[in-house]
């Protein structure tokens, strides 16, 4: 048994080293599930999934329907060799930039957009991404994902993509910042199909506190499902799940963050990933001052995963070292340059 509580039969890789600890990217050997039908972005909005309102877990009255403070909607198409959007819809405190294209690829870029500007108690934000059958999309946000204190219940942000036969998405959110006595669970659901390409980006930081403490939040909840559809089948890639609650103990030691403040990670799901690939990432990564690891997941469908996890006090290394990353990729597989949105 591992220190995860699996089997070694069931663990295909800890993210970034076994003695992570919190944080684990595994999926059951063998595991294959079948879709029910597909819910509505109202319902990812109603409904919880274990690790939400329905968990029991929340503080305060019941809350198995909250009211979503945010919802985005939007379905990117292929036509003629560039990717359009064929549906759009937001209502609320979420909304997305006009679209933009930054080279002659086709690949259109949206940039998701809350004018609210934080996530505050007992808020949830509801997001619905669909990138239909040879659509390309990079899907990024104006600026970071700021969790203030959430006093009586946590704040939530439901997202659910799905991937269709050659699609590719790109996803290159800002940082998530958690300040005092803040609470926050995401829960992402992704759907590929074996010919989909997805490379997806995450840092999470510890936002300023009156006594200078760097983790001063309650909690941090990031859940990232995986799953591949064949035809009739479908399988369990992953499951990635970063937990992390300094109000119940001490996470800057070992098996936890190891000293560091800031939390990186880049997830690539394609069917050229393999170990040689994840060799060279590592080779990479490992001129700079963030401490990285990298894990591969066992094939399902013809598709295959790897997580890059990186740890360090400062957010620009994490961008750093996840824009190396994404560099070479965009080349190698798309001929593009380097990700640069100029968004400040």
């Amino acid at each position: 048994m591992s220190a995860l509580g699996l089997n070694p039969g069931e663990l295909i890789a800890e993210a970034a080293r076994p003695d992570f600890g919190a944080a684990a990217w595994w999926a059951p050997r063998g595991a294959h599930y079948r879709e029910g039908p597909g819910s509505s972005l109202r319902e990812l909005g109603a409904v919880g999934d274990g690790h939400g309102p329905n968990s029991g877990e929340a503080a305060g009255a019941n809350q198995s329907v909250r009211e979503p403070m945010g919802e985005l909607e939007l379905v990117v198409t292929e036509r003629a060799g560039k990717s359009v959007a064929s549906h759009q819809f937001h209502r609320g405190a979420l909304r997305v930039l006009r679209p933009h294209y930054l080279d002659d690829s086709g690949q259109v870029c949206y940039v998701i957009v809350n004018p609210g500007g934080a996530y505050l108690g007992a808020d949830l934000y509801v997001i619905d991404v669909e990138v239909a059958d040879g659509a390309e999309l990079l899907l990024a946000t104006q600026s970071a994902t700021k969790i203030y204190r959430t006093p009586g219940s946590f704040a939530e942000q439901r997202m659910r993509l799905r991937l269709g036969e050659g699609a590719r998405l790109e996803f290159a959110p800002d940082q998530v910042i958690a300040y005092r006595e803040a609470s926050y669970r995401q829960n992402t659901r992704v759907t590929v199909r074996p010919s989909s390409s997805l490379i997806m980006a995450e840092i999470i930081t510890p936002g300023w506190s009156p006594d200078g403490d760097s983790f001063r939040y309650e909690e941090l909840r990031l859940r990232t499902e995986i799953r591949v559809e064949s035809g009739g089948a479908a399988g369990l890639l992953a499951l990635d799940n970063v937990l992390l609650r300094p109000s119940l103990g001490d996470v800057t030691g070992m098996a936890f963050m190891e000293g560091f403040s800031h939390l990186g990670s880049l997830i690539v799901v394609d069917p050229r990933v393999d170990q040689a690939l994840a060799d060279e990432l590592h080779e990479i990564t490992a001129g700079f001052g963030a401490h990285t690891g990298i894990s591969l997941t066992a094939a399902v469908l013809g598709t295959a995963g790897l997580v890059l996890r990186s740890l360090s006090n400062s957010t620009e290394e994490l961008q750093r070292v996840a824009g190396a990353a994404t560099a070479l990729l965009r080349k190698r597989w798309y001929g593009q340059d380097p990700l640069d949105l100029r968004k400040y």
